[in-house]
């Protein structure tokens, strides 16, 4: 077999966390659907069957304009959907977004992609960590190019930044680009209400271009953990809908539940839409037909919404199973997520060598459970790490698999714990 060196023109790509936890348990036999894993590490929600939620979308009928090249940014169908999917959703009684607002692409790395991509030379791009894996690498291609401007989420805080905090940042640092999971990636902390709100305020105010990453925004529970009534998302405190600098991503992967479809989009300023559809034309080309064929489907009023209220209801049953369960163990997180499907919890507590994450992810992947070590959340554009690994003691666990999944897990974890006690 070639060795790396035989290739000096290629860089050494790093799998992203979850990719990299799914090629090391696959060298001890794991693939998805195996019945003898358990994957606390997943990066998707179930997708088969829920309570509550409509029968699964399991087949599409096509046009024949279907087997052409499509508009690179989506057709003016599946634009003009979610436009009308965002409006009812956030924008009652406010300007509305419109298609030439939507830019549709082959899945939310790609459309994320799309914007760093026509980002300019010079851009100051602030960045938070911990959060989603993928920056990093969006990051390491514009290093040279860019002034990268970190901003560090303390455990204090629940590893959320306040308003003032990221509005002092923003002006002191002049940065002009801040994107950000929401709710987080891995940490499940939420922007909503006031700081939300603060956060576009500030944005607009700076003349900084806010990203907000929402793939997450319909996994919301409330303080108690009961379900909350809706989503959250930047366009509910969008004042004109083509002056402010805010654009939000999402897309079909996790709030809908169709992963596999690779079906995302950004919704924003219709200047910086036809910025990110040029882009496509040479980044991608444009997306699938037949996931846009889909995806009007997922999209009609009234089925979008009776998915969505029911993972809530669902996901809130597990959510309380995983903290529950880790809690019994001395797992626990700095806040108890407020959104998405993961609990970033801390296991500095358990005995050692167990209370290192890289090391309890091998002792658990020998009893056939996966799961993400904290580092990978440390986002490093320069890709230097340092001495001592910040979130050696943090683990992200996924309650994306069904119920017997998530139970199972945290049985094989505690009677790992126990061996050591």
């Amino acid at each position: 077999m070639d060795t790396p060196s035989s290739f000096p023109m290629v860089r050494d790509v790093p799998y992203m966390g979850v990719i990299w936890v799914v090629h090391e348990a696959s060298k001890l036999g794991f693939r998805n659907g195996h019945p003898d894993w358990c994957n606390l590490g997943q990066g998707q929600p179930e997708v088969g069957d829920m309570p509550g939620a409509p029968e699964r979308i399991n087949h599409i009928d096509i046009d024949p304009a279907d087997h052409a090249y499509g508009p690179v940014g989506g057709t003016g169908e599946v634009r003009e959907a979610i436009a009308d999917m965002v409006n009812r959703t956030y924008r009652r009684g406010r300007s509305k977004y419109t298609a030439d607002n939507v830019s549709f692409a082959s899945g939310g790395r790609l459309a994320l992609t799309r914007l760093y991509t026509i980002l300019a030379d010079g851009a100051r791009i602030a960045y938070k960590n911990p959060d989603y894996t993928a920056y990093e690498d969006y990051l390491y291609s514009l290093r040279n190019r860019c002034v990268l401007l970190p901003i560090r989420a303390s455990e204090e805080h629940g590893f959320s930044i306040p308003a003032e905090t990221l509005e002092s940042f923003i002006h002191q640092e002049r940065a002009n680009v801040f994107v950000f999971s929401n709710p987080c990636n891995p940490t499940g902390e939420l922007i909503s209400g006031d700081t939300l709100e603060s956060y576009v305020a500030t944005a607009r105010r700076e003349h900084c271009l806010l990203g907000s990453d929402e793939f997450y925004s319909h996994f919301i529970y409330n303080e108690d953990g009961s379900p909350a009534v809706g989503p959250v998302s930047v366009a509910e405190f969008v004042e004109d809908v083509d002056k402010d600098p805010v654009v939000l991503f999402d897309g079909l992967t996790k709030s809908h539940r169709y992963p596999g479809w690779r079906a995302g989009w950004a919704v924003g300023p219709k200047h910086i839409i036809e910025m990110l559809n040029r882009a496509a034309s040479a980044v991608d080309g444009g997306p699938s037909m037949l996931a846009q064929r889909a995806t009007l489907a997922a999209l009609e009023p009234g089925r979008a919404e009776q998915e969505t209220n029911a993972l809530r209801a669902e996901f809130a049953v597990k959510r309380k199973m995983m903290l529950e369960g880790l809690g019994k163990l001395g797992i626990r997180p700095a806040a108890e997520p407020r959104g998405t499907f993961y609990v970033w919890a801390c296991i500095r507590d358990l005995p050692a060598p167990l209370n290192d994450a890289d090391a309890f992810f091998h002792a658990c992947l020998a009893r056939k459970v996966m799961t993400v070590p904290g580092r990978f959340f440390d986002v490093r554009p320069y890709r230097t790490r340092p001495a001592e690994e910040p979130y050696k003691s943090w683990v992200r666990f996924s309650y994306g698999p069904s119920r017997d999944i998530v139970k199972t897990g945290l049985e094989r974890i505690a009677a790992l714990i126990s061996e050591y006690r």
